[in-house]
């Protein structure tokens, strides 16, 4: 609402003045002066409120995702790892956009996070393939509109936006959002750290 406060007070005062000056039958120069200056200042806010609009621009609206929260992990893995990955997605749900993560590995599901989707496997489609093939993380930012988002039934149904980080040549970090466009380049980059470090466990 603050974003629209200058817009708003600028055409109330321009307003205004227009309004004073109809009803005013006799005009002295220093109303007129005062009517001027008013006009400057409305035009001014008016002008502040529309660079607002690009400079802050609205925030897309988030969703409630669809499905149970829950938490699992591959029973085989090692202690050390089922802590890492532990840490790892408790660290992206919580300093992240992130609603649903999933790791998968060496051809299984090892983690599953936050909320859950239908199919409790990882489905390798086309996007998977792509990023264990080109070692690049690849972020849907708003996977509604990607005619290949139906590879991703393992995440919740209404699921905005997700990005898939590899994980060596051997996996990948899928994770959902509940909003489209709200991973930050920030984001990104800090995934990846959180990837890197991972791998290093799982290749330990």
């Amino acid at each position: 609402m603050i974003r629209y406060l200058p817009l708003v007070v600028g055409c109330i005062g321009g307003l205004g003045l227009m309004f004073n000056r109809f009803l005013t039958p006799t005009i002295t120069s220093s109303q007129s002066r005062s009517d001027a200056l008013g006009i400057i200042l409305s035009a001014l806010l008016i002008l502040i409120g529309l660079l607002w609009q690009q400079i802050q621009p609205k925030l897309p609206e988030s969703v409630v995702l669809v499905g149970e929260e829950g938490f699992e992990l591959d029973q085989t893995l090692s202690e050390a790892v089922k802590t890492e990955l532990a840490w790892a997605s408790h660290t992206l749900l919580t300093n992240s956009v992130t609603k649903s993560l999933v790791v998968w590995y060496e051809g299984k599901t090892i983690c599953r996070r936050g909320v859950l989707g239908k199919a409790n496997q990882l489905n390798v489609g086309t996007i998977v393939q792509r990023v264990l093939k080109t070692q690049k993380p690849v972020y849907l930012v708003s996977l509604s509109i990607y005619p290949g988002r139906f590879e991703f039934d393992y995440l919740p149904e209404n699921t905005q936006g997700v990005i898939v980080q590899p994980l060596g040549e051997k996996g990948v970090m899928v994770l959902g959002a509940n909003a489209p466009r709200s991973y930050t380049k920030q984001d990104e980059n800090w995934v990846s750290a959180i990837a890197s470090k991972l791998l290093h466990s799982l290749e330990s």
